[in-house]
């Protein structure tokens, strides 16, 4: 009986801390699981071995902040089948992306002896604004259970099942007393996606929107909330100038308070 091929999974890196593709190392007991499923051939986190393409899966971690990385990722889009965006910096430009709001040839000027040497762009943007992108997983990092639901999903063909509601949702299922209501505590959870089952809101502390934007968010209530206690647009601005500066639901509303 001839034998079935597995499909070609690649991982890609561009600028980013690794810390989503160390999700899918951590995925432990699964990752066995996925390992069987798939031929990961292309994954320098893990292997020096490399198989060339095409692909049929790329995760692509990391935000395009060189000429070079804008090149890249055409290279591996052409030759990806079907390619998933995976964290803050691949989805919305990351941490870096707080470079877009100020310019960047001052801070080379600061922080090297020699800037005429750093070749970077004047911004640092999520992977969907260079190439088309198949799916989006939220996270800083991401959820190493929905990484193995997507691509569970995608190798069997179906629609992936990953949350779209607020974090709100996960505090209400783990018993977590509200940080808003009953502390007076800004939580970024009513405007945030869901995935990290509440991590912060279940150590004291309010959501810091590591998930991003959920769909829909009504960022505008939420400050205008925030505002009417007493914090001031500065405030509201570093709230959500954070790990998703850039995401646009975000960027919109830190820049309604700019100035």
């Amino acid at each position: 009986m001839k034998k079935t091929k597995k499909p070609k999974l690649a991982v890609w890196k561009f600028s980013s801390c690794d810390g989503c593709q160390l999700s899918l190392l951590d995925c432990e007991d699964e990752l066995l699981a996925v390992a069987s499923a798939i031929d990961i051939a292309n994954f320098p986190e893990a292997s020096r071995a490399v198989s060339k393409g095409p692909y049929d899966i790329s995760l692509v971690e990391g935000s395009i902040t060189t000429p070079h990385d804008a090149e890249r990722i055409h290279k591996i889009r052409r030759q990806s089948k079907t390619l998933i965006t995976i964290g803050a910096c691949a989805n919305a430009g990351g941490i870096q992306a707080l470079r877009n709001f100020k310019d960047v040839k001052e801070f080379t000027s600061i922080v090297y002896a020699t800037p005429e040497y750093i070749s970077t762009l004047s911004k640092s943007t999520p992977i969907s604004d260079h190439v088309h992108v198949d799916f989006q997983l939220h996270g800083c990092p991401i959820d190493k259970y929905q990484l193995v639901e997507v691509l569970n999903a995608f190798l069997n063909g179906r629609k992936p099942n990953t949350p779209a509601y607020s974090v709100c949702i996960e505090c209400k299922r783990r018993g977590i007393i509200c940080r808003t209501v009953a502390f007076s505590q800004i939580c970024l959870g009513p405007v945030t996606h869901a995935g990290c089952n509440a991590l912060c809101p279940s150590y004291d502390r309010g959501c810091f929107g590591c998930f991003g934007p959920k769909e829909t968010p009504n960022t505008t209530s939420f400050a205008d909330y925030w505002s009417k206690l007493g914090m001031t647009d500065r405030d509201l601005v570093r709230k959500f100038r954070s790990i998703n500066a850039y995401a646009k639901e975000f960027r919109l509303e830190s820049e309604a308070h700019e100035g």
